[in-house]
């Protein structure tokens, strides 16, 4: 019997305890996979020095496998390569990296200790479906190890162009990585148009018809895939949330005053400090939203063991205290920043009830936060959101009030729009975003995806060579 099998960094929990918290990965994958089961595997979330078997739990149609990490596995593999030099460079932040051998190193061990656990459940009728920047050499080492199972490649985040992929030592080592998949797949036109131009240009390989590249012997099918949301459950979900005791003293609490929403983890990607300014002048400029608006930015701590994001929490609090000390009263807070998760309804229950969603990242892949505000709206009186032209979701949301999250005064000036916007443009505007949507939800990504690699599957030849190369 085939299987679909899943592989990414962490597995979400399978016990719920963490939702609200997860990123979009873990929402998307849980999404897609709830309708047909599989396997599900990856890092446990743990750090443990023992050599314990992985671990093997079923909850309905799917089975969750998890491995731990050693603390060197965690310093090197995911606090180093994967988030200290990858999750920057394909943020457009190189200036971050923080690039060395040994994180390097430690990157390609525990994708090797991935691929040694998994050679021992792959069965031959198995579909292998791996996903983000963790896991790029994965492919390659399953192929070295003999699997011809179809195998594909999903990229949640951005891709960068060539000129800054270039700024990694053994740039091109990515790029042929990702050679050995049969498909991989981008969130939007951009991301691919990088990535072809980077086999191209990078390595000197052919761009063929039907998306197909192909690099001396290496072939692979590169299509763009932009991931949604269950959008049909989420309004539902949003008024389940709204018998929460947070939603119900969120709600008792505004009286009359207009919602702003944001909801990010707390990572230099998000444009926070930005929106904090923007907020900081929206207040200065236009007297008549004073005391007429609260902005919750709700924002669980990110890798804060990393220094980048130390540094990013320290500004992040600087900018809430100078807008709490400047506007608040005895009895308005203008601003409730909150450094924890929620859980996924109570959060929707919020979307709900907010006059404006605000969601203006630096870069993103998609931001999946973006469609469940639009889906989780009251279709008779739905809020309004303000997105950032440099997140993937812009392509396909393209009647929000779009704006450059660079440009403060055009955030300033988006909230300005959004909070005045008459009722009817409001539901037409979401009347737009939700045939979106509707047409496109998670389930029709994960069944266009994994049909495409049904598809595009054949013979394929793979070198010998040690590495990512």
């Amino acid at each position: 019997m085939s299987r679909l099998i899943v592989v990414s960094n962490r597995v979400a929990k399978s016990d719920g305890a963490n939702k609200g918290s997860e990123g979009g990965l873990a929402v998307g994958v849980m999404a897609a996979m709830e309708k047909d089961g599989g396997v599900w595997f990856g890092w446990s979330g743990k750090i443990d020095n023992r050599n314990e078997a992985p671990k093997t739990e079923t909850r309905g149609n799917i089975e969750y496998v998890t491995i731990n990490l050693r603390q060197s596995e965690y310093n090197q593999y995911y606090k180093g390569y994967a988030n200290s030099v990858l999750w920057p460079l394909f943020h457009q932040r190189p200036e971050l990296m923080r690039y060395s051998d040994t994180d390097l190193s430690g990157y390609l061990q525990a994708n090797q200790k991935f691929a040694d656990e998994l050679l021992k459940i792959i069965q031959p009728g198995d579909t292998i479906w791996i996903h983000d920047y963790h896991l790029i050499p994965l492919g390659k080492m399953l192929r070295d190890a003999g699997i011809k199972n179809p195998i594909g490649f999903f990229l949640h985040t951005p891709f960068p162009s060539l000129d800054l992929l270039r700024t990694v030592p053994g740039y091109h080592k990515i790029l042929k990585g990702l050679m050995h998949y049969d498909l991989v797949g981008f969130q939007t036109q951009f991301d691919h148009m990088g990535f072809c131009m980077g086999i191209a240009q990078g390595l000197g390989g052919e761009i063929l018809k039907n998306d197909k590249l192909r690099v001396g012997n290496l072939h692979c099918t590169a299509r763009v895939y932009p991931i949604s949301v269950e959008t049909s459950a989420l309004n539902g979900a949003a008024q389940g949330g709204m018998q929460t005791d947070e939603y119900r003293r969120l709600h008792s609490s505004l009286g009359d005053r207009s919602l702003i929403i944001g909801v990010d983890r707390l990572d230099y990607s998000k444009g926070l400090v930005q929106r904090f300014q923007a907020y900081d002048k929206l207040l200065g400029h236009y007297q008549e939203f004073m005391r007429k608006v609260v902005y919750l930015q709700i924002s669980p701590t990110s890798r804060g063991d990393v220094q980048a994001y130390g540094d990013l929490a320290k500004r992040i609090d600087r900018e809430a205290g100078h807008i709490i000390g400047t506007y608040a009263d005895f009895d308005w807070m203008p601003l409730r920043y909150l450094n924890r998760g929620f859980r996924r309804r109570t959060i929707l229950a919020m979307y709900n009830l907010a006059r404006v969603g605000l969601v203006t990242p630096l870069k993103d892949g998609m931001n999946l936060v973006a469609k469940e505000y639009v889906a989780a709206q009251n279709p008779e009186d739905p809020g309004v959101l303000v997105l950032s032209e440099l997140a993937g979701a812009a392509d396909e949301l393209d009647a929000a009030v779009v704006i450059n999250p660079y440009d403060v005064s055009a955030i300033t000036g988006g909230l300005a729009k959004a909070l005045n916007m008459p009722l009817d443009e409001r539901i037409d505007r979401w009347r737009k975003m939700m045939d979106v949507l509707e047409a496109h939800d998670i389930h029709a990504w994960q069944s266009q995806f994994l049909g495409d690699l049904k598809q595009v599957t054949g013979p394929k030849l793979v070198t010998s060579s040690s590495g990512v190369s």
